[in-house]
């Protein structure tokens, strides 16, 4: 869900069980016309209870071809480890 958008930044609010079976979901949200435009990208995940890393990789190539910066928040112990393994950590500053 896409929760706030500007010119400079835009909110992404992730929930639940985020599991190849919503990879496509997810990547199609990320291809929204209101997050290209931001400069800024806040990821909420503080509501995903588990996140498998094919879209953890999916979550890094779109943070990769963004051209401003991400910040990723609320990242429960799991879902943090597999972001790490993807990587994202390089792309985006992720808030613990």
């Amino acid at each position: 869900m896409i929760t706030a958008v500007n010119q400079q930044l835009v909110e992404v609010t992730l929930t639940g069980d985020v599991s190849t079976h919503a990879l496509r979901a997810l990547e199609e949200r990320f291809d929204d016309p209101r997050l290209q435009g931001a400069a800024h990208w806040v990821l909420d995940v503080r509501g995903v209870t588990r996140l498998e890393l094919a879209c953890a990789y999916a979550l890094l190539r779109a943070v990769t071809l963004h051209s401003g910066t991400t910040t990723v928040r609320g990242a429960r112990r799991a879902v943090l480890r597999t972001l790490q393994q993807a990587g994202l950590n390089s792309a985006a500053v992720i808030e613990k």
